[in-house]
């Protein structure tokens, strides 16, 4: 065993997170920027923002490109904060996974909390609220595995670029 984290192995943390990989590749994910590719793809999960890793891909678009929900799902919490301005938590089917998209421009019509959303639907608009530069819009999308607790806005964060990236050899 490497380390403990509660009663949760470092190394069975790690086997989780590639377990929950390894179905959500299966689910092919669609990229949540309308009309981005998995080559335009740029790796920014590793760079450093305010100190600490970014763990998150920005996938610049124009203002007001349409969002799409990346997977089937329910929207967990729509949600105003500093950093992350106008923001949308969406579960996965089988609530393991958080998908976190902020910096919207604004939310889709009629978009609510507990509404259920299918991949490839649109759920809002590319934007620079929050701390985003104004002159470059931008989706900030993340991937976190739920803890056991399920709550929204905790998790393990997992990078979704190779979920996308994969889908080019295939």
């Amino acid at each position: 065993m490497i380390g403990v984290l509660g009663s949760l192995s470092i190394t069975s943390l790690a086997d989780a997170v590639d377990d929950i990989e390894t179905r959500l590749f299966a689910r092919k994910l669609a990229i949540p920027v309308d009309g981005v590719q998995p080559a335009q793809l740029r790796n920014t999960y590793n760079e450093r923002r305010g100190g600490k890793a970014h763990e998150a891909l920005d996938i610049h678009a124009r203002k007001g490109t349409p969002v799409v929900a990346t997977d089937d799902g329910f929207v967990v919490k729509l949600f105003q904060s500093v950093p992350g301005g106008l923001t949308i938590y969406q579960s996965d089917p089988g609530n393991e996974v958080v998908y976190y998209y902020a910096h919207l421009d604004r939310y889709a019509d009629d978009l609510r909390e507990g509404f259920p959303v299918k991949r490839g639907d649109v759920i809002g608009y590319v934007g620079t609220t929050g701390n985003a530069a104004p002159d470059a819009p931008h989706l900030h999308f993340a991937v976190l595995k739920l803890p056991p607790g399920k709550e929204w806005w905790k998790g393990t964060p997992i990078n979704p670029l190779p979920l996308y990236r994969k889908s080019l050899a295939h």
